[in-house]
């Protein structure tokens, strides 16, 4: 008897913890990825997320790997998208100030 409750039950969890984690690691990504995107459109920006925060850091001085400046993409698409303009103005003024 509590095996007719029990599996739907487990079938149900187990489809909905995997659809929590597709929508978290590939859909949201995506949407953001996609956002960024636009915003860089917008503004008649060039460059890509990678161009960008690559030459920020070397702006910097700052030496990142392409794995991390890859972290770094992904953790400011989803969290801080505003920071890709704000590198990018900085590059920007560099480049006019040299």
């Amino acid at each position: 008897m509590s095996a007719v409750i029990l599996i739907p039950l487990v079938i149900s969890a187990t489809v909905g913890i995997l659809g929590y984690l597709t929508y978290r690691l590939v859909i949201f990504d995506y949407l953001c990825d996609r956002s960024v995107n636009t915003t860089l459109r917008k503004y008649d920006i060039k460059k890509t997320q990678f161009q960008i925060i690559k030459e920020y850091y070397e702006n910097k001085g700052e030496i990142v790997s392409e794995k991390g400046i890859f972290q770094l993409a992904k953790k400011y698409r989803q969290k801080e998208p505003e920071q890709f303009l704000t590198m990018y103005d900085s590059v920007r003024d560099k480049s006019k100030t040299e």
